[in-house]
């Protein structure tokens, strides 16, 4: 599926990671992917983004979307058809409160999405949010606030190397209805800028699932919350596994 150059603005994106025992990772994913590690741990988590001014390049701002999504996520790593290794992540799945995006995601453009609510309160310095599916299947909080430090229970030893590996995961694939076919789509940052996000709670029912991810394999880790990025969506070519 082909997108038009895509721009807008990411007012707000949280990054919540929790380290997982890569084998029961592993377990999660199409066979073609592989966990990308660190410290021994494959890392997986929630991409909480809010999206403004969303609209097709040479659109007038006034005429943007917006909208609050989720995403479940996990950082991989696999080969194309020449033996090359690439990075990004593997989406398990996608939650939006646009109407629009659930009904065009995957048909109009990549990304399959579930439509949800979102209850959020955010200032500069606090963010309080909280997501439920309209299918009932998966339900998420958050609350913290921003930080100068990662916690000391991160694997990651500071900010940069954090940032680091988040950074180059710029591909996502996301699951289909089609089980052997995966959308694609590249985030194109103007900036890259990060900060710590002290949590105060943290919940993901998805996460949460022993059945997925048994009791002791999966651990927070830390999150990073972005505000203000003017960005670009990007088709990339489906794939296939």
């Amino acid at each position: 599926m082909r997108l038009p150059l895509i721009q807008g603005v990411i007012r707000r994106r949280i990054l919540v990671n929790f380290r997982v025992v890569p084998e029961v990772l592993q377990r999660q994913l199409p066979a073609r992917f592989r966990p990308k590690l660190h410290a021994g741990s494959a890392i997986a988590g929630i991409c909480l983004i809010r999206l403004e001014q969303i609209r097709p390049k040479l659109i007038p701002t006034a005429f943007g979307h917006s909208s609050e999504n989720a995403a479940h996520r996990m950082a991989v790593l696999w080969e194309n058809d020449h033996g090359e290794t690439h990075e990004g992540v593997f989406i398990s799945r996608r939650d939006t409160s646009s109407l629009l995006n659930h009904l065009a995601g995957g048909r109009l453009f990549p990304g399959e999405h579930h439509h949800a609510d979102f209850q959020v309160q955010d200032s500069d310095q606090r963010i309080d949010l909280k997501m439920k599916s309209r299918d009932r299947q998966v339900t998420v909080a958050v609350q913290g606030r921003t930080d100068s430090e990662l916690p000391l229970s991160s694997r990651f030893k500071d900010l940069s190397e954090a940032s680091g590996f988040f950074e180059p995961g710029s591909i996502g694939y996301s699951v289909t209805t089609q089980s052997n076919r995966l959308d694609g789509l590249k985030l194109k940052t103007k900036t890259w800028r990060v900060e710590p996000l002290k949590v105060e709670e943290v919940f993901s029912s998805y996460f949460a699932d022993e059945s997925k991810f048994p009791k002791g394999s999966v651990e927070f880790d830390c999150a990073l919350i972005m505000r203000n990025i003017e960005h670009q969506w990007l088709s990339e070519p489906d794939l296939y596994v």
